[in-house]
């Protein structure tokens, strides 16, 4: 079987949002759906690991905001590779509780979408949250984000407690006889972060962090960080 054939299925880049009497929390997720019309009903994978699945669990209500292309890799990087457990994702992220009072992030959103569980199904590693929609408003006419642009243009890596993450297999040695190229390293050459798997690409710079096109990774400033976790230059490898 080719994992790689599940790539091909279509989804966008949403922050799923949640709470839990007082606390807010919320994560990326790439699996949300219409399942009926009448009445409008939608539904969100949610891994049982994340806090995010704990406060939807509890509170029954869940919110989802649609990000747009030009969404930062920095703030799409605060909810899909730190954890609600060590951080306040809402601390500088502009927000509104909704009819529910599930918050909804507005920073980059493009319209949102507001409901009450009314179904759950178990699936293994995934609950599948069935919500009926209360509350829904289009916030901007900017395009929203694929998963597909945030993989090919933005360079994002998918954690691995989404429901599409697959494991990269490692390239099989070569053979005995084989006699490896010599190797050649270059000012241009990739780097990629040994934390959430991001790849620095200096073709494409990080306009995001004000780092522009054409920038070699020895070029870049001793505090730039991660753009998609945050971690520390020292943390990235040369890709071979």
């Amino acid at each position: 079987m080719n994992p790689k054939a599940l790539y091909k299925i279509g989804y966008g880049v949403y922050i799923v949002s949640s709470r839990k009497g007082a606390l807010l929390n919320g994560q990326i997720a790439n699996t949300v759906f219409q399942v009926t019309a009448e009445p409008p009903t939608i539904a969100v994978s949610i891994n049982k690991k994340n806090l995010t699945w704990q406060y939807i669990k509890e509170s029954r209500v869940f919110a989802v905001s649609m990000l747009c292309e030009a969404t930062p890799m920095t703030f799409i990087g605060l909810f899909g590779f730190k954890s609600g457990r060590d951080v306040n994702k809402f601390e500088s992220v502009n927000y509104r509780s909704g009819e529910t009072g599930a918050p909804i992030v507005l920073d980059h959103a493009v319209a949102f979408l507001e409901a009450k569980v009314q179904q759950e199904m178990n699936v293994g590693t995934h609950t599948i949250f069935v919500g009926e929609v209360v509350n829904a408003d289009v916030l901007t006419e900017d395009t929203c984000m694929s998963y597909d642009y945030y993989h090919q243009i933005k360079g994002g890596k998918t954690p691995k407690t989404a429901a599409t993450f697959v494991a990269e297999k490692s390239a099989a040695p070569p053979a005995a006889e084989a006699k490896p190229e010599p190797e050649v390293k270059t000012a241009m050459a990739k780097f990629q972060c040994k934390i959430c798997g991001y790849i620095y690409d200096p073709a494409q710079g990080d306009p995001d962090s004000g780092i522009a096109p054409g920038t070699p990774f020895s070029a870049l400033p001793d505090g730039w960080t991660c753009p998609a976790c945050g971690a520390a230059k020292s943390e990235f490898e040369e890709m071979k």
